[in-house]
């Protein structure tokens, strides 16, 4: 009897000459299926670094019609203009620097006033320099007496239709926003429905009002004549008082007021962001499943027989008898039944039925062989060996 394990390799089946071989060169397919995981990694970086760049390269953002801001809401462009003119630009953010250049010979130009408080409203009402008022601005009864909001109106390019001189040698400009009353003796220009988006009121001082400043911005002061309007309303006197709020106070490292997150520098929070998603695409890529299995030559061939003689030695040399005789009755079992023509859910029952019948022995005996005890020593498994090999060899040839 051949001692073999259940699912062996026949010895005819593992020869060198009928080894069979793969193609190993690289195809376009496996290329690309080796390659797209960086492909995505590259990719989704890129991305991620353009979607930061939108957000934090071209930020439009910045402090509306301040005179030190460069972005497309400041009014740094138009001071510019006016110093080249020869007019002296002072950016200021208290009253108390206003009333300090205050004068006939000055131009206070007022964005906001909600960062002062009443008594400062006050004291910026008492002041002698021209007022240039731009925007919806609060205070406004005490900064510009006589002149009230009556509504709004959308911003657009709009004629002057007036006879100030100002907005007419001006002509067309981006104006609208709050529309005012117009004042017995005052001047409204870029009218709308229900009133005037700029108002001059002459006088010592003078007050001008407009309803939205946003045609003195960087982003405006190219179209139409909007440059020439803001110059011919800011540029009038030698010094215009620009206005602003303060700025905000900045935490200073080593003061105690900066935090830890205050420290770390702007850019930094976005590369960690990169960084983690570039890990996380890594991690589901080597992740994946494995591809396909790879033919290849083996090394050595080795015949079945020095498996089954390897495997013997070991369950010999740990005295495994019970695993030794297992594996004999399994293999004998699995040969046996379809040459009884039972299936393989066949009960034990039924095998030695069948197996009985086939060879003429009593069922006892059989049951014995193929599913008795374990044998007590080499000598047992040895007299197992036989009998399996016996009763299959008469099954075979009955």
């Amino acid at each position: 009897m051949t001692l073999t394990a259940p699912g062996r390799a026949s010895d005819h089946t593992a020869g060198p000459g009928t080894a069979t071989s793969a193609s190993t060169s690289p195809t376009a397919r496996g290329l690309w299926r080796g390659a797209r995981g960086m492909v995505a990694v590259g990719v989704l970086v890129v991305l991620v670094a353009v979607i930061a760049a939108l957000f934090t390269g071209t930020s439009t953002e910045g402090r509306p019609l301040d005179p030190a801001d460069a972005s497309l809401t400041g009014g740094k462009a138009l001071a510019q203009l006016l110093r080249a003119r020869g007019v002296r630009v002072e950016r200021v953010s208290t009253v108390d620097d206003v009333v300090r250049l205050d004068g006939p010979a000055s131009r206070v130009l007022v964005t906001d006033t909600s960062f002062l408080s009443a008594d400062e409203v006050s004291r910026l009402s008492r002041t002698r320099a021209q007022r240039l008022i731009a925007g919806p601005v609060s205070d406004l009864d005490r900064l510009a007496p006589g002149i009230g909001p009556t509504g709004e109106t959308g911003s657009r390019s709009r004629e002057p239709q007036c006879a100030l001189p100002a907005a007419v040698r001006a002509g067309s400009a981006f104006m609208g926003g709050a529309l005012f009353t117009v004042p017995r003796g005052s001047t409204g220009c870029y009218p709308g429905s229900d009133g005037a988006s700029l108002v001059h009121t002459p006088g010592d001082p003078s007050v001008t009002v407009v309803g939205d400043g946003a045609f003195m911005t960087d982003r405006r002061l190219a179209e139409d004549g909007n440059a020439a309007l803001a110059m011919n309303l800011a540029g009038d006197r030698p010094v215009l008082i620009w206005l602003v709020a303060p700025d905000e106070p900045q935490a200073v490292p080593g003061s105690g007021e900066a935090s830890a997150a205050d420290l770390i520098p702007p850019g930094v929070p976005w590369a960690v962001v990169q960084l983690g998603v570039a890990l996380v695409v890594v991690a589901f890529w080597r992740g994946r499943r494995l591809g396909p299995v790879v033919v290849e030559r083996l090394p050595v061939v080795v015949r079945a027989a020095e498996t089954v003689e390897g495997r013997g030695r070991l369950y010999r040399a740990r005295r495994a008898r019970d695993r030794a005789s297992a594996t004999l009755r399994a293999a004998c079992v699995s040969r046996l039944v379809p040459r009884l023509g039972l299936s393989g859910e066949a009960a034990p029952d039924e095998i030695v039925a069948a197996t009985a019948l086939r060879t003429g022995h009593d069922a006892i005996w059989v049951r014995s062989v193929m599913y008795g005890p374990t044998p007590a020593d080499d000598a047992g498994l040895i007299a197992l060996a036989g009998h399996l090999d016996t009763l299959e060899r008469q099954v075979r040839e009955p």
